[in-house]
């Protein structure tokens, strides 16, 4: 494509409505994650010093089962309710209810997922030793149903999402300076994280409710069971990925402990920076390709090229990055970001053939299969290569599984578009 035609492309996107709000959307979630790298910056060599790679390790832990809880309460709304909002977001009543069932069906997957983690930590040895930080860790979940990131997203306004964000980040940054002096503090870490999300919920209900005027109202047990059982899909295909990836680490706290947690964790933090900045392009994309499907081609130019480019730097730059932010006992997590970078590219096959294709044109059963099979192959060779590689085994086995994810979604979308073609 050569310079006039990019020019062109560009001139015809700020002329259209669809263009204006794409473009408006991904330079505020763009401004997000710039800020998403600028205060881990800040925060992470004071706390790589103070807390120590145990503190980091116990973290870890809590954080990774919390993925477990936050997929239950999300149970696949975050694509579903964001798609179903984005077809008639002019309808006020129509997402009024949309919204209504899904705010009142993630409470009450998040109180059965309470319950379940109280059983956990009761049963389960290493989960009541760190019953504190599990429980702090979870008042993340309320703040985070209370904050519908999917409903912004779905009405396309992410202006607002940066500007909350933004004012909670900066106010967690410094009460990490204030609050966080010696190794014992590493619990108080989840807690600021937690406050900060509740009271960016608060702030998100109050746009809703009260500036936008949407209504949550009182709706029947059956409607929320109902909106449960249709996002059935979508959960089981956000929940199976957690079978190779945060049961991976779980599996690694116990078996080799948080030291190795914390390498681990903080080897797969650039990967996971990096999966945010792709994640700018997908949620700006994502409810305008469920209104313009055709744009896909387009989505997955940009979306792949990035996703090679960032994979490269990552690859590249990974002993400079882990000696640059952390002490040397961090310095074996250099091979572990080298692994996680070349996932990146399967991550991103996966959700822009998966997720942003199949699920926006409503082949939800088709992706669910493949992450159940993918995500038990992760699962088979998880504990062997965890007991005989320990993080490197964690590192090498989510690889191995998101690729599988990736090319299989890529195959699956082009036997459809195959199909397609031949019954016309």
């Amino acid at each position: 494509m050569n310079t006039n035609k990019i020019k062109n492309l560009a001139r015809n996107a700020t002329k259209s409505k669809d263009g204006r709000t794409v473009l408006s959307n991904f330079g505020y979630l763009t401004l997000l994650q710039f800020a998403s790298y600028l205060f881990p910056i800040i925060t992470v060599p004071y706390l790589s010093r103070v807390i120590g790679v145990e503190g980091y390790g116990k973290i870890a832990f809590a954080s990774a089962v919390m993925v477990w809880v936050q997929t239950v309460a999300d149970w696949g709304f975050l694509l579903t309710a964001t798609r179903d909002v984005a077809k008639c977001r002019d309808n006020k009543a129509e997402v009024s209810r949309i919204f209504s069932e899904t705010f009142f069906a993630r409470c009450l997957l998040a109180i059965v997922s309470f319950i379940f983690l109280c059983l956990l930590i009761l049963i389960v040895p290493d989960f009541k030793e760190n019953a504190e930080i599990l429980f702090v860790t979870f008042l993340m979940i309320p703040g985070y149903i209370m904050f519908p990131d999917w409903f912004f997203q779905a009405i396309e306004r992410m202006r607002y999402t940066t500007i909350t964000n933004l004012l909670v980040k900066t106010i967690f940054t410094v009460a990490v300076f204030i609050f966080i002096k010696e190794k014992g503090d590493y619990i108080i870490v989840p807690l600021l994280a937690s406050l900060g999300t509740v009271a960016a919920g608060i702030i998100a209900m109050y746009l809703i409710l009260k500036k936008w005027d949407y209504s949550l109202h009182r709706v029947s047990f059956h409607s929320v069971i109902l909106a449960i059982k249709r996002s059935t899909d979508v959960f089981i295909n956000n929940l199976f990925p957690n079978l190779y990836n945060s049961l991976s680490v779980v599996l690694l706290g116990i078996y080799d402990g948080s030291v190795a947690n914390g390498i681990y964790s903080e080897g797969n933090k650039f990967v996971n920076i990096g999966q945010s900045v792709l994640g700018v392009v997908t949620r700006v994309f994502f409810p305008f390709l469920s209104r313009r499907i055709d744009k896909h081609r387009i989505y997955v130019v940009v979306y792949m090229g990035a996703t090679f480019c960032i994979a490269v730097i990552l690859f590249v730059s990974a002993p400079w990055l882990i000696d640059w932010l952390y002490t040397d006992e961090f310095a074996d997590a250099i091979p572990v970001l080298r692994i996680m970078s070349i996932s990146l590219v399967f991550v991103a096959m996966s959700t822009a053939y998966g997720t942003n294709y199949l699920i926006v044109q409503g082949h939800e059963r088709i992706l669910r299969k493949i992450t159940m099979w993918c995500s038990l192959a992760g699962f088979a060779i998880a504990y062997p290569l965890i007991i005989h590689y320990s993080y490197i085994g964690v590192a090498v086995t989510v690889t191995f599984s998101r690729m599988c994810l990736g090319i299989s979604s890529w195959l699956a979308v082009m036997k459809l578009k195959k199909n397609h073609l031949e019954n016309k």
